[in-house]
């Protein structure tokens, strides 16, 4: 449970990762915010997940005023949408932790690495909402179909940012949806966590897996 009753908006909260992430934070005790490209859209999707899960504490908004009412903003909408929704809220993101959760899937072949020229889309999004906003990426392993179960989840998260404090901040939303977060590194290698959805995608598709994922192995130094 966070130490205080922080907002989180999340932008494009209508898919499975969107909504598991919602799901799972409101029970934890943060207060949600789902944005949309209307009002109306934000409306019909908190009213989505109320319907299937009637604890939640949710509400919709347009995706600006979602952005700017939020201590904590998460982008989950398709690598497609990430600029021109990113343009769009930019002004509401000034001074906050931006969790991008992009990942660069270029259709028909989804399951083929396929980067951006800059780097990452999580680079992408820091060139596009500038740097008084922190951009951390996370969550781009993890099976979205999971998210939206009870059931513990063996997966772990590869977070990356520029800012030390802005990757704790994301840790501690790691583990408050039941997961285990790391640390790893500077934005730029965000790239590996991108690439390796595609090689999970097909890892899934080879091996009929629902939602593989990554796990860390190893001890800390606590044991």
């Amino acid at each position: 449970m966070p130490e205080t009753n922080e907002t989180i908006a999340i932008l494009g909260g209508t898919g499975d990762l969107g909504g598991g992430l919602a799901r799972r934070w409101s029970r934890a005790g943060y207060t949600i915010i789902i944005g949309s490209r209307t009002l109306e859209k934000g409306h019909q999707a908190a009213a989505d997940l109320l319907a299937e899960f009637p604890d939640l504490n949710v509400t919709g908004m347009e995706n600006l005023d979602a952005a700017a009412a939020a201590d904590l903003v998460v982008l989950t909408v398709p690598f497609a949408h990430q600029v021109s929704t990113l343009e769009t809220v930019k002004s509401g993101l000034k001074g906050k932790v931006l969790v991008d959760v992009t990942v660069p899937l270029v259709p028909p072949k989804v399951g083929t690495v396929q980067l951006p020229e800059c780097g990452s889309a999580a680079q992408q999004a820091q060139a596009t909402v500038g740097e008084e906003t922190h951009v951390v990426s996370a969550f781009q392993n993890v099976g979205a179909q999971h998210l939206r179960e009870d059931h513990a989840m063996q997966c772990d998260v590869l977070v990356t940012g520029d800012k030390r404090a802005a990757r704790d901040k994301v840790i501690e939303l790691v583990e408050a949806a039941g997961l285990r977060g790391f640390h790893a590194g500077p934005l730029a290698n965000a790239a590996a966590a991108e690439a390796l959805t595609s090689v999970l995608i097909t890892i899934n598709r080879h091996h009929k897996i629902e939602g593989s994922g990554i796990a860390i192995t190893g001890e800390t130094a606590g044991g």
